[in-house]
């Protein structure tokens, strides 16, 4: 009989499997059935990536007037994303998935594209995860980071929720600009009311969602996704509904589940021609505005994932931040080289987080269907957008109830938090209302005689985006 019987007449608790032990499953309290339900709600929630990143990069042509091709993005976004996504899992250990980055794709298709052709476009891109790299070596990143104020951080969390939400929102239809409105309820050419069938299939995959979260279901977010997925289906077919009406992922039938992959982009990539064609402060200025909106997007995303998965401590701090944030940069390098645009982390994690990933397992679990996704796109692409936005808005929702642990009675935290958290779905931006919120943190806690507290980095911060901000009204 062994000590631990003869003492408590009971055998020891089984001991964690190797990837148990190598994710820190257990340890975290998930089990290895959360991770792979949270994986597979996370690429539910990002999978439209595969379908607008292609879409908007092939709509815009450089300043040769040459066009990159749709299939072949689709297929190299799928590529870098899952490449990256599992990258992050194994080195990262995080439920951070990765994937083309919103605001990073804005500026290469609508500022650098028109000036250069997109394999020098694709050069800019590949420099701007070497410099992120960089300073995540140097600790420059990291330090970032931790000078943040915790308060800041809580606001961050709160904002990228709102952001998240009101994406869900769009996609689905639910919401849009309307003629002589910010925003309406309804399509924008309609009459602020909710009219379609496809918004009929989003609502009731809102209403199913919230009520099993209510219920206290696990798995309620990714069943409603599923569910919602079925009724479009339907729907489709019973209503006669075109592409049109869906706007993005159709819920039809595929002749076929299998689509080969065309890897005709892979590597064309021009590292040195931008400098000469648009000239060097062109160039330096799309290279600045590269790195900064990709680095604030990552470290806001990082630190409402870390908080929502309870991976962070009492001070922000996540574990294995420099390999998270090590593997961000690398991925804007790998969106470079395969023209898909940086690859950085992406907000549709919490999605996960909140079916119970808190692993880097989740992560694998997601790579490892976009990767799929290079031979199965037309299965992944049954789900519309209005299926997948249930997850984002209900994300938003759970996102939301950290604000309650901010503190409203400081002025220069209430001001500086609130324009954190509303500049970012306002000015559709998270690098904005993270360097909105820094300006007025810095200010304010200076006018209140505590200049101290700011710290010399959030200084610097709070100059580096006050450039940012006036340097178009400068004329750069």
């Amino acid at each position: 009989m062994s000590t631990e019987q003869e003492a408590g007449g009971a055998s020891a608790p089984p001991r964690p499997g190797g990837i148990d032990r190598f994710f820190r499953i257990t340890e975290r309290g998930s089990t290895m059935g959360r991770e792979v339900r949270g994986g597979l709600t996370t690429f539910m929630a990002m999978a439209y990536i595969i379908v607008l990143n292609p879409i908007i990069l092939s709509g815009v042509p450089d300043a040769n007037g040459d066009f990159l091709s749709q299939a072949q993005l689709t297929t190299m976004t799928a590529l870098a994303a899952g490449l990256v996504t599992i990258m992050m899992g194994v080195v990262g250990r995080a439920p951070i998935a990765c994937a083309a980055a919103l605001g990073v794709m804005a500026v290469v298709a609508y500022q650098a594209a028109p000036v250069m052709s997109w394999p020098e476009v694709m050069g800019l891109v590949v420099w701007q995860g070497v410099a992120i790299v960089l300073m995540v070596v140097t600790g420059i990143r990291t330090a970032v980071m931790n000078a943040l104020p915790h308060q800041l951080k809580l606001a961050i969390g709160v904002g990228i929720g709102m952001f998240v939400a009101l994406i869900g929102l769009d996609n689905a239809g639910f919401v849009s600009a309307g003629e002589g409105t910010l925003l309406q309820i309804g399509p924008a050419d309609g009459d602020g009311n909710l009219v379609g069938w496809p918004l009929l299939v989003f609502v009731l995959g809102l209403v199913l969602a919230g009520v099993m979260l209510a219920r206290g279901v696990s798995g309620a977010i990714f069943y409603s996704i599923v569910a919602a997925t079925v009724v479009a289906v339907g729907v489709h077919y019973a209503a006669g509904l075109s592409e049109e009406d869906w706007g993005g992922g159709v819920p039809s039938l595929p002749e076929s589940i299998i689509s080969w992959p065309d890897f005709g982009l892979l590597f064309q990539v021009d590292l040195f021609g931008a400098w000469s064609s648009a000239g060097v402060t062109t160039a330096g200025v799309i290279l600045f505005t590269l790195v900064l909106a990709g680095f604030f997007d990552a470290v806001g995303t990082i630190l409402a994932v870390g908080s929502k998965a309870g991976l962070t401590g009492s001070d922000g701090h996540m574990p294995r931040t420099n390999q998270i944030l090590a593997t961000d940069g690398t991925g804007a390098v790998v969106g470079g080289l395969t023209s898909s645009s940086a690859t950085l982390v992406f907000v549709e994690s919490t999605a996960g987080v909140s079916e119970g990933a808190r692993s880097g397992l989740a992560s694998v679990v997601t790579g490892t269907l976009f990767l799929a996704a290079l031979l199965f796109s037309p299965l992944f692409t049954m789900v519309p957008s209005q299926a997948a936005s249930v997850a984002m808005v209900m994300v938003g929702a759970l996102m939301m109830t950290q604000v309650g642990q901010i503190d409203w009675s400081d002025p220069a935290i209430a001001v500086s938090g609130f324009l954190t958290i509303v500049m970012m779905p306002f000015a559709f931006d998270i690098a904005s209302g993270i360097g909105i919120g820094i300006i007025a943190y810095t200010v304010l806690r200076s006018a209140q005689g505590r200049p101290e507290e700011v710290g010399w980095l959030m200084w610097i911060l709070t100059l580096v985006f006050t450039f940012h901000f006036s340097m178009h009204a400068m004329g750069l």
